[in-house]
């Protein structure tokens, strides 16, 4: 089986473009230049045999139908079934795209990444009733974080990370900031922080994230170890689907 998890919508778009020849002159330009690529052409070309095979099928099975409709011995005006061969041909070909893309769907991505997107939610963070001035630089940056704004939050919140490298709080929320905006190897490494103080609040909960950040990297072994730590509703679903 051809591995589908390169075939991304924009690629098959682009091959249907370049082949039908409704680039502009510099798309065209361009990709002939990546056809350069002994990877990327195969890659293409794997694409196009693929489209094609399910073009044929789509298609042979619109003009099954076509051929029932048709009464016996009525005789077939020639021009009428050129315009319906070219109407059930578009069908075909835009079945043949929805299918690939599917297959696209479908075949890309692991399991363990399906479960990260299924499961994964951001910390809710804290209440930002800034009481205390002493804590208004990470409230302020707890409001971008709640707005969904994890880079301003992140930037902020490092800034007080250098002068208190220490604070369980802030590797916390530096952790979960980072894993929210895709940056899961940042994350791991303030999550560790985190759950080196036993005494921490968030011990739990940064384990739990650690599993995420691990399953999002395919990471099975060390995302099952960090849920079996967290010990937390969420995580013992998790490690039950994982089995």
């Amino acid at each position: 089986m051809k591995n589908n998890s390169n075939f991304t919508p924009e690629l098959l778009e682009a091959v249907e473009r370049y082949d039908n020849g409704s680039m502009t002159q510099e798309e065209r330009i361009s990709f002939e230049n990546q056809l350069k690529d002994i990877d990327f052409k195969a890659l293409v070309e794997d694409i196009r045999m693929t489209l094609l095979s399910i073009e044929t099928q789509a298609l042979k099975e619109r003009l099954d139908e076509f051929h029932k409709e048709i009464p016996e011995n009525r005789p077939v005006e020639k021009s009428t079934t050129k315009v319906r061969f070219l109407s059930f041909s578009k069908i075909a070909i835009a079945a043949g795209i929805i299918i690939a893309l599917g297959m696209f769907w479908m075949f890309s991505g692991s399991s363990n990444d399906k479960l990260y997107s299924k499961h994964f939610k951001p910390d809710p963070g804290l209440p930002t009733a800034m009481s205390s001035s002493d804590n208004f630089a990470f409230y302020d940056a707890m409001v971008n974080y709640k707005r969904g704004d994890y880079k301003t939050a992140i930037q902020k919140w490092e800034q007080l990370e250098k002068k208190a490298p220490q604070n369980d709080t802030l590797s916390y929320f530096l952790g979960v900031a980072n894993l929210a905006d895709k940056n899961a190897d940042q994350a791991i490494t303030y999550l560790h922080k985190t759950v080196q103080n036993p005494k921490s609040v968030f011990v739990k909960d940064a384990n739990y994230y650690l599993g995420m950040a691990y399953l999002k990297k395919d990471n099975t072994e060390d995302a099952k170890k960090h849920f079996k730590l967290s010990n937390t509703a969420n995580s013992l679903e998790l490690l039950r689907k994982m089995d």
